[in-house]
């Protein structure tokens, strides 16, 4: 009897004491209390999983200085903020090449006719990075060799290889070839290879566009409302909102993201953004894109709606 207590007393321990693990010295570690395995010394992994919100429309928040990102040239005459009901991009910005700055101005002659021009979320097309950021709703997954990315507007997924390094030949994609690292507490990733081959090549909702060359840097970091509240006030400036959605009682993390964005194929020199996030605790909101709704974009492709002569039923 008193060997089956001690032999039910070792299994009982090698169930509560954690393992160790070994790192890639081969050295014994400890796991986190999170089950992460860390190495003396060493910071554990940022838990940026779940789902976060921001409600900057329509686009990033400036940076407090340096070369910032296309703006809205309409503004709400109550509140002085970026007009979301009619986008006319700031064609001036002396980021944008001169062939790009004409883009940007052409679509904004179309927006102040009325006349809503095609983009990749109104249209239902893959959106490229940064343009994805549009959506309000992202889920984070955390894996041990890559971060997928879950967007909640016409189901779009982005991933992210961690600890590799780009291909020596990057084949164009709709969401580029996206690699990813920790850095203390900060997720840094790097984009390359974005497709232009495409339908609406645009990185913001004024229609800029980019070239093969573009280049996208994020640096994901949860932060307390001290290092947010400066960015936030410039988003309430400009976009109405620093974050989202709106709560007056939120105690948790921010998560902050700070991009750099270059393409000297289309800008004169990089650029900053940045954008707020918070934690949201309701049912992921999922919302499929309707394919070729009649009368969008004008009645422009009216034409090439299939039609039939007669109900089906």
């Amino acid at each position: 009897m008193k060997a089956k207590r001690h032999l039910l007393l070792l299994a009982t321990l090698a169930a509560v004491v954690p393992t160790l693990g070994h790192n890639v010295m081969g050295q014994q570690v400890a796991p986190s209390a999170t089950g992460v395995v860390v190495a003396p010394g060493a910071t554990a992994r940022p838990d940026f999983s779940g789902i976060w919100r921001h409600g900057n429309l329509p686009w990033f928040i400036p940076p407090a200085s340096g070369s910032a990102p296309v703006t809205n040239l309409t503004r709400e005459k109550d509140t002085g903020v970026s007009d979301y009901n009619q986008l006319v991009g700031d064609f001036k910005n002396p980021i944008l090449q001169p062939w790009a700055a004409e883009v940007v101005r052409k679509k904004g002659e179309l927006s102040k006719a009325g006349i809503t021009f095609p983009s990749p979320s109104n249209s239902c097309w893959p959106e490229p990075v940064p343009y994805l950021f549009k959506h309000m709703a992202m889920q984070t997954l955390q894996l041990p060799d890559k971060v997928v990315m879950l967007f909640n507007e016409d189901h779009e997924v982005r991933r992210v290889r961690l600890n590799q390094p780009h291909p020596a030949k990057v084949t164009p994609s709709w969401y580029g070839d996206a690699v990813g690292h920790y850095e203390g507490d900060a997720l840094v990733i790097d984009t390359v290879g974005v497709k232009t081959d495409r339908p609406h090549a645009m990185i913001d909702l004024f229609g800029t566009p980019y070239s093969d060359k573009l280049h996208v840097v994020e640096r994901y970091r949860l932060v307390d409302y001290p290092e947010v509240k400066d960015a936030m006030a410039r988003g309430m400036k400009e976009n109405r909102r620093g974050g989202g959605p709106y709560n007056p009682n939120y105690a948790d993390k921010y998560l902050m993201v700070d991009f750099t964005i270059e393409d000297p194929g289309a800008f004169t020199t990089p650029w900053k953004a940045v954008m707020i996030y918070l934690r949201d605790y309701e049912r992921f909101p999922e919302q499929a894109c309707a394919e070729g709704r009649v009368g969008f974009h004008n009645n422009s492709e009216a034409a090439s709606y299939p039609t039939a002569a007669k109900p089906d039923f």
